[in-house]
């Protein structure tokens, strides 16, 4: 059943309108827990569309496998989604920097207001993002460590490659998933593929591990996949690749690949003069999960992620408490 979020009106008689898909059971109980899945936050970040659609197909043709209630909003930007906009057209706005929002203000805050409160009171919501047209990501969730302890388990069922715990510092206030984590909604934040495509490898991986996470949850009783184990990160064990000149990058490595310190990652090439201006290496031994995508790039253009190796050697733990290295490389756990 399609139920309209939130609709406000606009110029020349038009409307902006939020729409949510609302998947119930065959026989519903009203004890039934709440699953959404939400996305199109960013107008060029297509990969979640990909997934909604997935999700929705899998669960209409085995719809007797459903035990809870699956609510699925496939564009929560859908001026930025109709124009191939990032943020807000008209607002100059990015979506994800208004939230938890206000029910009397400008456009976007009331709409942020709006989804929010739609949202509250689920047990759990996947928040999926793409990168921009720079960068190519692998499968990842992006968890606040404030968050962790309660978040991680939950990651470790949703089938990605990757988990990067960020700094508190580093996690902005007004994201929907901050403010749904707030409010007592166990938010994940997923990034995967590259802005303005659909990458159908990450989508279908991503929708097994949400089927997984449900099942998890009591939500799905259908068969699903043994979800991956994931590469647990801190901050402090990424390494960033950034260009010091301008020019041409050119990869000689593939995403997604071990790397060693020193390795040569690629090359900035300077068209007018013929010459390699750089050779970019890796800066540790691990594993390369973010590669540039766009080729052309300015100095402290990001280039590359590489993971610590020692993070891939130890896979989070088991117990889902976060295990890190501090400064001496002694393993202490983080709960």
């Amino acid at each position: 059943m399609t139920e309209t979020v939130v609709s406000v009106g606009l110029a020349v008689e038009e409307h902006l309108q939020i729409k949510k898909q609302v998947l119930s059971p065959v026989h519903p109980t009203g004890k039934e827990k709440r699953f959404c899945v939400v996305t199109g936050t960013h107008g060029d970040e297509l990969e979640g569309q990909y997934v909604c659609w997935e999700v929705n197909r899998r669960i209409q043709e085995n719809i007797h496998q459903l035990k809870g209630i699956v609510e699925i909003y496939p564009a929560l930007n859908p001026l930025g989604v109709d124009s191939i906009t990032r943020g807000v057209p008209g607002f100059d706005l990015d979506m994800n920097r208004v939230f938890p929002g206000e029910g009397e203000n400008t456009m976007p805050e009331y709409v942020a207001h709006q989804i929010i409160s739609d949202i509250q009171g689920a047990s759990m919501c996947i928040d999926i993002h793409a990168s921009n047209i720079f960068l190519r990501e692998i499968p990842q969730v992006r968890i606040n460590v404030n968050s962790a302890k309660e978040l991680i388990p939950y990651a470790r069922k949703i089938n990605v490659d990757f988990l990067w715990v960020h700094g508190a510092a580093t996690v902005l206030e007004s994201t929907l998933a901050y403010s749904l984590n707030a409010i007592g909604v166990p938010t994940l934040v997923v990034e995967m593929g590259v802005g303005m495509r659909i990458t159908e490898e990450f989508g279908h991986q991503l929708t097994d591990g949400i089927f997984a996470l449900m099942k998890e949850m009591g939500i799905w009783e259908g068969e699903t996949i043994e979800p991956k184990e994931p590469i647990i990160c801190m901050d402090s064990e990424v390494g960033f690749l950034n260009a010091n000149c301008p020019g041409i990058f050119l990869p000689c490595v593939k995403h997604w690949m071990n790397v060693k310190e020193g390795e040569l990652i690629g090359r900035i090439l300077n068209p007018l003069t013929g010459q390699v201006a750089e050779e970019v290496r890796s800066p540790m031994d691990g594993v390369l999960f973010t590669l540039r995508e766009y080729p052309v790039v300015s100095p402290g253009s990001l280039l590359a992620r590489v993971s610590d190796r020692k993070t891939l050697l130890r896979g989070g733990g088991k117990d889902g408490n976060l295990i890190r290295l501090d400064s001496a490389h002694k393993e202490e756990r983080t709960q």
